[in-house]
């Protein structure tokens, strides 16, 4: 895709911070036609900047008031090990998030629980169970300080 410009740049900072807007009222903030601001949605979706558009949840309504960071350890980095792991990070919701680190931990996921119990149970029947996972070791969020769907762009 070409460079974003001003007025893309100010569409996509309204879509984050609301993608329910009507199309009058996002072309109106963003300073633009609505046919112009169709438009250059239409493009950042084909383009991919727009991958999706959602609803973001209140978890602890949702009785998932657990949120847990685990680092997981593999005992080796063979394609069949990470291809294994990966399969298991796929096919569980519970895992919100996934990321591949460097240093001292092979992976970091953020993880949703509706108390250690439930949490205890995901851990031992399906990221033990893998036969390529080494080491989990989980810390209990206490307090969320921070948390944004919003890029700073």
């Amino acid at each position: 895709m070409k460079e974003i410009d001003q007025a893309g740049l100010r569409l996509l900072r309204l879509l984050q911070q609301d993608c329910s807007l009507a199309l009058s009222d996002l072309a109106e903030r963003a300073g633009m036609s609505q046919s112009t601001a169709w438009r250059k949605v239409q493009d950042l979706e084909a383009a991919g900047v727009i991958r999706r558009r959602v609803a973001l949840l209140d978890a602890r309504q949702l009785d998932l008031k657990l949120c847990v960071i685990a680092h997981v350890t593999l005992d080796d980095h063979h394609e069949e090990a990470i291809e294994s792991f990966s399969a298991v990070v796929r096919s569980h919701p519970e895992i919100m998030e996934c990321y591949a680190l460097s240093g001292a931990f092979d992976y970091m996921l953020k993880i949703r629980a509706a108390d250690v119990e439930s949490y205890e149970a995901f851990m031992t029947r399906h990221l033990l169970r893998n036969p390529h996972v080494r080491n989990v070791v989980s810390s209990f969020v206490l307090r969320e300080m921070k948390a944004s769907t919003e890029l700073p762009i």
